[in-house]
């Protein structure tokens, strides 16, 4: 298993969270993730490494940015 942590612009609410979380949760491979809205952090639990394009592009579909990755 493999953690990687990645910070998210634009999350101010729950409904934000569920958004992130849904999205990145549909990535194959991923087993588990955690989003921390007060630090805008995305905790991502994954069987193998995860394309970081790949991740961004989940966020984007949820309708946040994907910062400094």
């Amino acid at each position: 298993m493999v953690t990687t942590t990645y910070q998210v612009q634009g999350m101010t609410c729950g409904h934000c969270v569920n958004s992130v979380s849904t999205e990145v949760s549909a990535l194959p491979g991923v087993t588990d993730v955690q989003v921390d809205l007060a630090s805008g952090r995305v905790t991502v639990t994954s069987e193998s490494p995860l394309d970081t394009d790949t991740v961004r592009a989940a966020v984007d579909e949820a309708g946040y940015d994907l910062v400094g990755a």
